[in-house]
């Protein structure tokens, strides 16, 4: 680095929404000491690296590095292209490549940046990369670097952000990771009172605050981020995390649409399909609460295309099962898969749980020996942070055999087993998406308890299911029909009007009891 030419900069972009620019992407203040070319791809490639925009970032540093091959910032910007920082690492060797384009040893990566601030952001992603121990060690350490750079540079938002997301990739599961998490989104927060379309900060209070007890403060981010990045499908998708705390069922819906048409304009032959599949994962779930059964089903199709694409990604593979098992479920239109050493979890729950309503109780109990199978497999192999737990598969054995137990007769045996699935769920972190089982266990007892004429147990398991998230429509169902049989007449109408206004424009069955209870209760009116 032979020049300095600090320019600092506050630009907004509108780019014609395509595979290689965003539109509507707003400001971005991130000074540096590239030259004036250099920092208008630079500033693009930050604005889309906050949002996830990885392809589209990496093309904006790379040309950064081309307009001034001795900009140290726009290295530092492509090294963080290639992982998701939020989950498990996908490539250490490609970010280290970039990087030592700057130099072979630290003090001459550090020598390539010629400010205090500047040489702050590439000894993170040095730590980050070339640090000693696992993801999470080194996560941990690039945040310990980014803590000291914003004591010392505490006004600078771009910073701030930065170090935001570092607390949330360096959160561990439970305890000190919750606290990360709400450190993480009060620095967010703060960024937008200043910024409010920081996308950085609006997207980070998306994670920090991920979870039922605290999406109500990220519901204003979650309004204006897919507005900040129109054609990054992770910007785009991201919102349906705190719509679905809010049972915001049409919202969820419409933003994977947009996000998967995103996905699709900007995929190549050789790219990773997995913000498609994504997107058509959790848009399915919102087009089942809303009844868009055909639209689920188009989500299927759709699904089976890609892993047709792109069969060597496992992600990919994996996610057909889930929608496939998810429509018999929330639907309830009961459907045994045949049931293989390769069978996923998900086949197996909706199997099973099929089976015992189709009265096949022999393969109901296959897949619940299946699904106990998994469950200590997975509890004798790794059981690290990022490593698959073990709770989800033990619900869905409960679940099963649960029910299983009830059809045979034993109705105390069964709904004891439902209850540990419970305990079990609430031992967890809570869902901050679709739910994990498919079938989630609060609503599964409480049909179970309301079967049994349990309806005050029962009503107290919707509501728990309800809870955990808004507005689903057969744990609204479920309340009802429990209010109704304990004869609180106002409190079972408040829960069919719920079902009736999700569903309005759909001709089930079930809607014809919520029409007549609310006819009625107007008639005794």
């Amino acid at each position: 680095m032979k020049r300095l030419f600090l320019s600092t900069c506050l630009i907004f972009f509108a780019f014609a929404a395509s595979a290689d620019e965003m539109d509507n992407v707003d400001a971005v203040n991130f000074p540096t000491s590239g030259s004036a070319e250099a920092q208008k791809h630079f500033l693009r490639g930050v604005a889309t690296l906050h949002s996830f925009g990885w392809k589209q970032a990496r093309t904006a540093f790379q040309e950064a590095q081309a307009a001034d091959p001795d900009f140290a910032m726009a290295y530092w910007g492509e090294s963080l292209t290639y992982n998701h920082p939020l989950i498990t690492e996908w490539d250490l060797e490609t970010p280290r490549a970039v990087l030592n384009k700057l130099g072979v040893t630290t003090e001459e990566r550090l020598a390539a940046a010629p400010t205090d601030r500047e040489q702050g952001f590439i000894a993170a992603v040095d730590a980050l990369f070339f640090g000693e121990g696992d993801t999470m060690a080194r996560r941990t350490a690039y945040m310990q670097v980014m803590r000291g750079l914003h004591e010392r540079y505490p006004d600078d938002d771009e910073i701030a952000a930065y170090y935001a997301l570092s607390l949330l990739s360096s959160a561990g599961p439970a305890g000190e990771g919750h606290r990360q998490n709400v450190l993480a989104g009060a620095i967010a927060l703060g960024i937008t009172s200043r910024n409010p379309k920081h996308p950085g900060a609006v997207h980070y209070t998306i994670h920090a605050f991920d979870d039922p007890v605290h999406a109500p403060l990220a519901l204003p981010a979650a309004r204006v981020f897919a507005d900040i990045a129109a054609a990054v499908p992770h910007a785009l998708h991201m919102p349906t995390h705190i719509f679905i705390q809010h049972g915001m069922w049409q919202q969820v819906s419409d933003s994977n649409q947009s996000a998967y048409a995103a996905a699709v304009a900007l995929w190549v032959p050789g790219d990773k399909a997995g913000d498609m599949t994504h997107a058509l994962d959790w848009g399915q779930y919102g087009d089942l609460q809303l009844g868009d059964y055909d639209k689920a089903a188009l989500w299927i199709r759709r699904m089976e295309g890609i892993v047709e694409r792109n069969a060597d990604q496992v992600r990919i593979v994996e996610a057909l099962p889930r929608v496939k098992a998810r429509m018999i479920l929330e639907s309830q239109q009961w459907e045994i898969t045949p049931i293989t050493e390769g069978s996923h979890d998900t086949e197996l729950l909706a199997t099973g749980i099929s089976a015992v309503h189709l009265g096949d109780l022999a393969t109901a109990q296959k897949a619940a020996e299946r699904l106990a199978a998994k469950a200590a497999e997975l509890n004798n192999n790794d059981r690290s942070y990022y490593a698959q737990n073990a709770e989800p598969l033990e619900i869905m054995v409960r679940s099963v055999a649960g029910l299983i137990a009830m059809t045979e007769g034993d109705a105390d045996k069964g709904l004891a087993m439902l209850a540990e699935g419970v305990e079990i769920a609430e031992s967890m972190r809570p869902p901050n998406g679709a739910p994990n089982p498919l079938k989630p266990i609060h609503e599964l007892y409480g049909e179970a308890l309301l079967g049994a004429n349990k309806a005050d147990e029962a009503a107290a398991q919707f509501s728990r299911s309800l809870q955990r998230t808004p507005n689903r429509p057969l744990s609204l169902l479920g309340l009802a029909r429990s209010y109704a049989a304990l004869g609180d007449e106002d409190a079972a109408r408040k829960q069919y009007q719920k079902l009736a206004e999700i569903w309005k424009d759909r001709d089930f069955p079930v809607l014809e009891e919520a029409h007549r209870y609310l006819a009625a209760a107007d008639y005794a009116d």
